[in-house]
């Protein structure tokens, strides 16, 4: 399935040659002339990532970041912008922008820096499902077992005692000595 791209700029030769480039690489683009469309078109269609021009008349590029981010944060955003400084690439990388880059731009690393976005936009959206199947702490590696409790308030259990408790499953002989006694008293605790 292609992965859906929204370019807004408010220049049509932009609009043009980089959707059409866009497009011949392989990707589903679609153009918006300004913010205020490329909200609309957002509220009624699915979208990987969007391309937006910094400066626009109306709605700027950071503030349909920001207001995108606010109703859709899972959507990518890269600022692409012929008017950059460093202080409104700080500004659209605190707003949650993925990556910002300068016109004029060669297709090759504008091509690599949107596959490193969607890249990311992929492990973002696998670790929302990973959370929402099994709250798995990211330092210790605990599950936490919401199971006939308010979620958020259950037990935070090491992985061999989630594993007995849910499958029945016991540490068996492939532990080393040490770590089967270890794997046994945490077993054996209620």
């Amino acid at each position: 399935m292609k992965r859906q791209i929204l370019l807004v700029d408010d220049e049509e030769i932009i609009r043009l040659t980089l959707g059409r480039d866009l497009n011949e690489a392989g990707y589903a683009a679609v153009t918006a002339a300004d913010g205020a469309e490329a909200l609309a078109r957002l509220r009624d269609e699915p979208f990987d990532l969007v391309i937006t021009d910094l400066l626009m008349e109306g709605m700027g590029g950071l503030e349909l970041l920001s207001r995108l981010k606010e109703s859709r944060p899972e959507v990518g955003v890269m600022i692409l912008t012929g008017y950059g400084h460093l202080d409104s690439a700080i500004e659209a990388l605190r707003l949650g922008a993925d990556d910002y880059l300068l016109k004029p731009y060669r297709f090759e690393e504008l091509r690599l820096r949107l596959e490193v976005c969607l890249a990311k936009q992929v492990l973002k959206e696998k670790l929302r499902a990973y959370e929402n199947i099994l709250p798995v702490c990211s330092v210790c590696k605990k599950i936490r077992d919401d199971q006939g409790r308010e979620p958020g308030s259950g037990d935070w259990l090491g992985m061999e005692a989630y594993l007995a408790r849910k499958a029945g499953l016991r540490a068996s002989h492939t532990y080393c000595p040490t770590c089967f006694e270890i794997a046994c008293r945490e077993l054996s605790k209620p």
